[in-house]
């Protein structure tokens, strides 16, 4: 019996498929590859997404107003363009830290009548012994501004305006403190200095000097 040949004996998945003779169907035709959707219209009666605005022409949002800081004591704000200066000193040094400013401004080119000095406590000594031949003589040396006016807390509001107003706090209760500082403040036209405590000067004024 004839052997067969062994290529007849390959299974046809082996060797391809099987080419489509010329008379046959044609290849089909490939699908075109959809391309994206495009973006449906919005639906009547509801209107489409809106662009925000450039960043340069966004109305910013209404912030909510920050509350003024409320001092724990109301204070009386200085002249504009009045300078304020602190001097730390004791109760028992204050006046003697004021004379100290005092002489510093002098020595500086002040001339005396333009500094007006006022005492919480005690009465500067020069003050007392001008007040010893009777408050017109003194007031009038205030009024002639020759020298430098030493004064009261009890009547400081009584003096005129003056450059450079100086407080000694020597002494004397919060409220004296507060109302010494609060006529100084009004007094005062160029500079202000505050010779004290600063624990004690800045409570009674509810803000720092």
């Amino acid at each position: 019996m004839p052997l067969i040949p062994e290529e007849s004996q390959i299974h046809e998945s082996a060797q391809g498929p099987r080419a489509t003779p010329a008379s046959g169907r044609t290849a089909p035709t490939p699908r075109p590859v959809p391309g994206p959707r495009p973006a449906a219209p919005p639906r009547p009666g509801r209107p489409g997404p809106v662009r925000p605005a450039p960043s340069a022409q966004r109305t910013p949002r209404d912030a909510p107003a920050a509350a003024d800081p409320v001092p724990s004591k109301p204070t009386v704000p200085a002249a504009a363009g009045v300078q304020v200066q602190l001097i730390p000193a004791p109760v028992q040094g204050a006046l003697d830290a004021a004379e100290e400013a005092v002489d510093l401004l002098l020595d500086s080119g002040r001339a005396p009548g333009d500094v007006l000095v006022i005492t919480t406590g005690e009465p500067h000594p020069w003050a007392t012994h001008e007040l010893s031949f009777g408050e017109a003589s003194y007031w009038a040396l205030h009024a002639a501004a020759d020298d430098v006016f030493y004064t009261d807390a009890a009547v400081a509001d009584r003096a005129g305006a003056r450059p450079v107003v100086v407080v000694a706090v020597n002494g004397g209760p919060e409220p004296v403190t507060a109302s010494a500082l609060a006529v100084a403040r009004t007094k005062a036209t160029t500079l202000l200095i505050v010779c004290g405590d600063p624990q004690r000067i800045n409570p009674v004024t509810g803000t720092r000097v």
